[in-house]
């Protein structure tokens, strides 16, 4: 099972790029790392790298995400929807490259942001 500490480096081995740009100090305070802004961050370099064609690394980065949603403990399956894909998913340039369970979290994202308020519904969260 994949636990919080081991998020962020399976970021760096999958997409070395964002490894290139990221400071671990930057989004760490006395309680540790603020995942979800180091997800933030991660989300706008996939969309830069999406945006400019630079995808050699994007299959990797969709096949993480998929892993924190199919093996991550139940805090890095909800980092996975509303950390990493609910920061990509204004950016559908992302989905081609979306595999199944992480596809499902993503229409589910769509069904929240229009309206449906049981779409991400605590019992159901990844």
């Amino acid at each position: 099972m994949i636990t919080a500490d081991e998020v962020m480096p399976l970021v760096i081995a999958a997409c070395p790029s964002f490894g290139a740009v990221w400071d671990p100090d930057e989004n760490a305070d006395e309680g540790g790392r603020i995942l979800y802004l180091d997800a933030a961050d991660f989300a706008r370099h996939v969309t830069h790298l999406l945006r400019t064609g630079e995808q050699e690394e994007v299959p990797a980065v969709a096949a993480l995400i998929e892993r924190l949603h199919v093996e991550g403990d139940p805090y890095v399956r909800e980092l996975a929807t509303i950390g990493f894909l609910e920061s990509l998913h204004p950016d559908e340039d992302f989905v081609p490259w979306l595999h199944a369970e992480s596809r499902r979290w993503w229409d589910r994202l769509d069904r929240f942001w229009n309206g449906d308020a049981t779409a991400l519904h605590e019992g159901d969260v990844p």
